[in-house]
């Protein structure tokens, strides 16, 4: 894995850009995941979710269509339902997701990378 560094991008998202850039600019070339054309299987969120010490609500972009399509502001939701549904509409992730050597996290404000890095 380069540099030890992974990001689950998206090339569209202005924030995840920002991360990339960040990455490179601190000398870190990173393994880069479209997340969204390689989509994360429901153990591998499970593990990220686990590395971030976070719950699946805290992955979710609630702003996503997907997100109101299928109801998943339903409280009754379990873990198990919400990471399959990330799992199934990759859409639903919250990004930029990266992982490395000081640990896993969401890169939500933008300048969490520079905790990360």
């Amino acid at each position: 894995m380069p540099d030890g560094y992974v990001i689950w991008h998206n090339p569209k998202c202005s924030t995840s850009r920002f991360v990339l850039d960040a990455l490179r600019e601190a000398g870190i070339e990173p393994a880069v995941r479209n997340y969204l054309k390689e989509p994360p299987a429901r153990e591998e969120l499970r593990e990220a979710l686990a590395a971030m010490k976070i719950g699946a609500r805290q992955l979710l972009r609630s702003k996503n269509k997907y997100y109101h399509d299928l109801e998943l502001n339903n409280p009754e939701l379990t873990e198990d339902d919400l990471v399959a549904a990330m799992a199934e509409y990759p859409e639903l992730i919250e990004r930029p997701v990266l992982f490395g050597p000081k640990g896993a996290g969401l890169c939500r404000p933008k300048e969490t990378v520079f905790e990360m890095i």
